[in-house]
């Protein structure tokens, strides 16, 4: 005889799931929020004038890096909203290093906005998202938000390598850093 599972979103498994999707959202909210802020204190501390510093001629200027940012919350909040494109439709490099940061508050605000009014139950819809090269699938939107987090988290170390070769003062990201000691 063949199982079935049951897909009744009054099941004791189904509320189970709900409630999980619920702790993921605030375990989410609460990093971003943390990694966040931290990730603007790298980009600000890059020092006047040193947007088009790259270490290497292969390598993205430290404006084009920052702006990454940006791209990442936008992915979230548009995974967040029902609002996914994949591809992309990415928006230019904004122009000076001020409509970096103000392009990074302004989407900051749009997954705040995004975490406080989605349902728990869109963390288990699905997205199309690359797996793998030339592979898609469809993704999660709880492991899109987190691949987007972990990637800022990336880019932000690699911008606070820039900010120390243009003389910027590299802030606390996880500990003390030679310009901020914690003692």
């Amino acid at each position: 005889m063949e199982q079935t599972t049951s897909t009744s979103t009054t099941s004791p498994a189904f509320a189970a799931v709900r409630a999980q999707s619920g702790a993921n959202m605030k375990q989410f909210a609460d990093l971003f929020k943390k990694e966040n802020s931290c990730t603007r204190r790298v980009v600000t501390a890059l020092p006047e004038g040193q947007s088009e510093f790259r270490p290497h001629p292969s390598s993205k200027t430290a404006r084009e890096v920052a702006s990454i940012f940006s791209l990442g919350n936008g992915g979230i909040a548009a995974a967040l909203t029902n609002n996914w494109q994949w591809p992309p439709q990415s928006p230019p490099t904004p122009a000076t290093y001020a409509d970096v940061v103000a392009a990074f508050d302004a989407t900051t605000l749009a997954v705040e906005q995004a975490l406080a009014n989605t349902p728990n139950s869109r963390l288990l819809e699905t997205v199309p998202f690359f797996t793998g090269p030339k592979q898609m699938a469809d993704v999660r939107v709880i492991d899109i938000l987190w691949f987007m987090l972990h990637d800022s988290i990336h880019h932000r170390g690699q911008l606070s390598v820039y900010v120390r070769m243009t003389g910027g003062k590299v802030p606390s990201i996880y500990g003390p850093s030679g310009d901020e000691p914690w003692v």
